[in-house]
Order: C-alpha cells, then structure tokens, then sequence
C-alpha cells in the first residue's frame, strides 16, 4: 500500500487554512489566472505566499492549478506568471495543456508537475508519455475504473504518481470538456468560465413545431436530464488504498469552509482508521456516512469506479442540494473570558442552539449567549454577512473550529 495523500480544494485563505487544520495532506488552490474556476475568488499573490508558508508550517503541500487549454494569447501571461509562482514557492503546478507544461519546464525546471485531469488521461501509455516528458503526477480521468486504475499502477515506472477524485461533482461530459456552456453564453468551460448547463431544466422542441416546448416527463416539475449526482468513495477506502492510488482528491474549489471542513474531516479519520485497522474502519461506517451528509451534496454516487454510470446516477426531478446545515463562520480569536471573534456569514441570533465542529471528530452542541459589533454595541442578531463580531457560547470554542446551525435548532 502506498502513502496515499488526502487532496482538498481551497477556494480562498480562510478555506486554505480550514483544509490543513482538519486533516488535508496537500491543498490546491488557483491564482488569479490560468485555472479553470474563473467565478472562484481565488489567491492573490500575497494570499497565495500566506497560504503556502501557513501550510507549510503544518507540514502540508499546496499545489497550483494552471490547467486552461490554452490560446495564442495566454501564452505570454503564463510565462509571467510562472515566474511569480518561482519566487512563491508552491509545491507542484497542475497542468493540463502541452504548451504550458513546456513553459512550466523552461522557467521552472525543478517544480514538480501534475497533469490535470482536463487532458483525459485513460491509459497507461498517457502516463507513460507524460512520465518521459519529466510528469511526477498524473490525474486520472473520472471515467476510469478501480480494474483499470489498477492495471496502470501495474504498467508505470513506481516513482511516478496516481491522484484520483474521491469526491465531489461530476460533469456530464469527458472529464470536463463540456462543449454546452461555450454553445449557450459563449463562456468557455476550458477556459474556466463553466456556467454549469447542466444543472438547467430541458425540454424537446420537434423540428417541425419551432417554439413548441414539450416537456421531458418524469414527474410534474419535468427533467433535469444533464443533472448528474455527487461522487462519493467513503464507503470504499479499502479498494482506493489498495489500487495503488497516491492521492485521493476531493472536487470543489468554490466550496465554502464548511463543506471543505467537513469532507476533509471524514476522510482524514476513515483513511486513517483503516490504515490502523481495517475493523476499525467497518465500525465507524455509520459515524462517516452521517458525517458526509452534512455537507452541501446532490445525492452520492461512485461514478465510474464499479461500473458505468446509468439512469440511477442521475437526478431528473430537480437542480437542488440536500443542505441540512448552515455555515456561520470559523472561530477566531478567542479572549481569556472566553469570547469569539467571528466573521459571520450566515445570519444567527442570541439563543439559537449551534454546533461547534472540532478537528477530532466531536461535534459540541452550544448556545449562543450573546453578540456584540466590533464598536461594543450588543445584537439581538447577526443579520450582515462578513460583519465581524465578538461571540459568547455556552461552550468556547477554539481558534479555527467550524461554527454551524442546523435549520431550526433553538436552545431549550
């Protein structure tokens, strides 16, 4: 078994810091160019520098997505900024287009590269070619199979990588070249401009009968037949571990702390259970199971990896995630009598019930007692995303827990 690395997406500084305190191995994030989430708020570069030393003084790796398929008029840009991330200092790049991967070597010839998934890598001879053009890493496509993720570990050289997604969102089409989001608002998904088409609601239009919609049923409210559902591989650690995978990657950079904390926490203590003991694992399947759900999801598949999709991978009745909880904001500052700084992002009120998500896996039921602004006025209330405020618990949490509501809880 390899020393497998859990891989979480971090949408911006706050989300970074989240991903390495509960459990990531290694962080990827985009700058402000040349990665394929253009709606993301993405790392400037003095994020970007103070993600990575925070990372690093946690014994964490960062790695940059530069993974655009490039035009002409990129070029010059990626050069530049390849230069800017040499005096960064991140772990590895993520590419996936042959001409930013030969800059990448030109300008920094010890940076380690990974080749993103967008280059629909399916075969050991894809990564074989790649491993000869000096590639640490390649990212398998998300419509392979356990047999044949196998059968490449089996047919590449032992010090080359494989990164697998584990979770997250799946595009309805090759591995992400969906062609409808350019075809609809001419906003190109390669591009990292993706409007998610897929998440519309259709109908059929006859040839004949132009502006005549003709509903595609499957009940009363039509068919979102593009809607794929979420990639979920916590109940099948053992068969990851064992193909030979090194690092399990979670899909979402645009997703908030709470999603990221959540996700990363699972996997952290299932991967981690199982290399203890592989019992241990099978008896805290419930604990991972009811964790996982409580993030932000569109109900769970596992892809590819057993099989074909087929009709029961997708969602045909609506567009909406299951949400069972609200994100609040992460602990701050915490004072000796025992008061929270916080950046609120959703609105809570004084004597809601809340829970507090700790790194270790315990989740600590608290009321919130009281809410004061930054000027010392007190708050029936915090109704303003972003305000920063000062928090009283009936439990004081720590700096960088994960505060959260679940919908209409109320202190008794």
């Amino acid at each position: 078994m390899r020393n497998t690395e859990l891989l979480i997406p971090a949408s911006c500084l706050e989300v970074l810091k989240t991903a390495v305190i509960y459990g990531a191995d290694a962080v990827y994030i985009g700058g402000e160019a040349f990665g394929l989430r253009a709606k993301a708020k993405n790392f400037s570069r003095e994020e970007m520098a103070e993600g990575i030393a925070f990372a690093h003084k946690h014994g964490v790796k960062v790695y940059v997505t530069a993974n655009i398929l490039a035009h002409n008029e990129d070029l010059e840009g990626v050069e530049q900024y390849f230069r800017e991330l040499k005096e960064i200092g991140p772990d590895a790049l993520i590419i996936a287009d042959p001409g930013v991967f030969s800059i990448a070597r030109e300008i920094l010839p010890d940076m380690e590269l990974h080749i993103s998934t967008q280059a629909n890598n399916t075969n050991y001879r894809t990564y074989q070619f790649w491993h000869k053009l000096g590639a640490k890493r390649v990212v398998s496509a998300r419509e392979l199979s356990i047999e044949e993720i196998q059968e490449i570990r089996r047919r590449i050289p032992e010090e080359m990588e494989i990164e697998s997604f584990v979770h997250g969102a799946m595009c309805i089409s090759y591995s992400g070249r969906c062609l409808l989001s350019n075809y609809f608002t001419g906003r190109d998904a390669n591009q990292g401009e993706c409007t998610h088409p897929c998440r519309w609601k259709y109908a059929v239009v006859e040839e004949k009968r132009p502006g005549e919609y003709l509903p595609v049923y499957e009940n009363e409210r039509g068919t979102y037949i593009f809607n794929s559902k979420d990639l979920c591989m916590i109940e099948h650690i053992p068969e990851l571990l064992e193909a030979g995978i090194d690092s399990l990657k979670v899909e979402g950079r645009m997703k908030t702390a709470l999603y990221v904390a959540t996700v990363a926490r699972t996997y952290r203590r299932a991967i981690d259970d199982y290399r203890t003991d592989p019992a241990l694992y099978q008896k805290n399947m419930p604990w991972y199971l009811e964790e996982i759900s409580k993030c932000t999801y569109r109900q769970f598949t596992t892809g590819f990896y057993f099989g074909k999709p087929d009709e029961q991978t997708q969602i045909y009745d609506h567009n909406t995630y299951v949400k069972e909880y609200t994100y609040l904001g992460t602990a701050g500052t915490i004072t000796e009598d025992g008061m929270c700084a916080l950046e609120q992002r959703n609105k809570f009120s004084v004597g809601e019930e809340i829970e507090i998500m700790k790194r270790d896996g315990s989740n600590i039921k608290a009321c919130v007692q009281s809410i004061t602004d930054e000027k010392g006025n007190a708050m029936d209330s915090a109704p303003h995303p972003q305000q920063k405020l000062w928090v009283a618990f009936s439990e004081v949490p720590e700096r960088y827990d994960i505060l959260r509501r679940k919908e209409e809880d109320t202190c008794e």
